[in-house]
């Protein structure tokens, strides 16, 4: 009877085992590739200086998956197109992509991303745990189609030339009032192409008390009215943030949006004069940014485990203290556990040098708000490109 039951038990326990193998899958069940791998990637955010230190290692220490990275850059605008070409064609030559929310979006609203989880989650355990607070509010808006790989509290912040502006303005009132008085030099650019563009626009309904932040096309009231008055003072919106930057340092204009790591990182390149300022606006909200790392649909199989692998690597802890780089993304890690002093040397001489003290304070004094989800964000693109900027862009 014994040994009957034993057997007994030893079917049932292999027919539950094949049961939940399918719910259960694992990276590790995509085969290896017989010869290393040139996998091409795509970089729509800037996020390369960054993480291409994290690549490059993933290729030194894994020659068994990986032969090369082929590294090209892009607008976000762009990008779906691109994948909804190859996609249609059966040949996707695009095989990782680095993204912010704005290119995110627009793909995910297009359903041209993998999804990773729920379905490979034994890869990626304990994600809340593993991010930050802020990361992770921007983890979960991906929906297991990509994954945070830096992140900063973002701005909305003004910067602007001391030398040119004596009396930065405080408020959002003050703000429109200033650059009535002074056409042509205050700045932002397109939001569906600019971080501290979106960021700018997506803080003014806290600002402004507008009813629902998080719902541009009906909550948005007076955020809208006040961009269409602001559009009255601008000659013209860049395509890229880089433009307004130039323009700053240049003198063409005097205040442009910025965030924390396009203040820190232009003027490390010397594109901005050191000496230069940011300020906040009165009741000003964080809102959070990220880059985010996805394989679009279609990527073979050989080179989904080896992707799964590098994406698992990029979340480690030495991977992720790159991310500090020139304070592109100020600070930039987006796990637990990462300190400057893990930084590359150089990258501790930028934060000392050209990071700001009250940084510190003004994260843990204001609050941090989640970006518009998908839908709204690329609504409150598309309304913008309509309403607003569409007939003033220049590239």
């Amino acid at each position: 009877m014994k040994t009957r039951r034993n057997a007994i038990l030893s079917v049932l326990a292999a027919g539950i085992a094949t049961a939940i193998l399918p719910a259960l899958a694992s990276a590790q069940d995509f085969p290896k590739p017989k010869q290393p791998l040139v996998i091409s990637v795509i970089d729509v955010a800037g996020d390369l200086q960054l993480s291409q230190p994290a690549l490059d290692k993933f290729a030194e220490t894994h020659p068994d998956l990986v032969s090369k990275f082929v590294y090209t850059q892009a607008t976000a605008p762009e990008l779906a197109g691109k994948l909804q070409a190859q996609q249609a064609a059966g040949r996707v030559d695009i095989d990782f992509v680095l993204t912010g929310n704005d290119a995110l979006a627009a793909g995910m609203e297009q359903g041209l991303w993998t999804e990773i989880l729920p379905k490979y989650a034994d890869k990626f355990p304990d994600l809340e745990k593993l991010y930050l607070p802020g990361a992770y509010a921007m983890q979960k808006m991906a929906r297991g189609q990509a994954f945070v790989d830096d992140w900063y509290p973002s701005g909305p912040l003004l910067e602007y030339a001391p030398d040119r502006v004596k009396d930065l303005p405080d408020t959002a009132e003050k703000l429109l009032a200033w650059c009535k008085a002074n056409p042509g030099k205050f700045m932002y650019a397109r939001p569906a192409n600019s971080g501290p563009g979106r960021t700018f626009v997506m803080g003014l309904p806290y600002l402004l008390g507008d009813k629902d932040p998080m719902d541009p096309v009906h909550g948005w009231d007076k955020t809208w009215a006040y961009l269409k008055d602001l559009d009255g003072c601008i000659e013209y919106y860049p395509a890229g943030t880089t433009a307004t930057m130039k323009e700053l340092g240049e003198g063409t204009r005097d205040i442009i949006a910025t965030t924390t790591g396009w203040d820190v990182n232009p003027r490390y390149l010397g594109i901005v004069p050191e000496e230069y300022k940011v300020g906040t606006l009165k009741g000003f909200h964080w809102v959070g940014d990220a880059n985010y790392v996805a394989i679009p649909k279609g990527v073979s199989d050989e080179k989904m485990g080896v992707l799964l692998q590098l994406i698992a690597y990029m979340l480690k802890p030495e991977q992720q203290a790159f991310m500090y780089d020139h304070g592109y993304m100020y600070p930039g890690p987006a796990i637990n556990g990462v300190t400057i002093d893990m930084a590359p040397q150089e990258s501790q001489d930028t934060f000392k040098r050209f990071g700001r003290p009250e940084y510190t304070a003004m994260i843990a004094d204001n609050p941090v708000e989640p970006p518009l989800d998908a839908k709204p964000l690329v609504a409150m693109f598309d309304k913008w490109d309509r309403e607003i900027g569409g007939a003033k862009l220049k590239k």
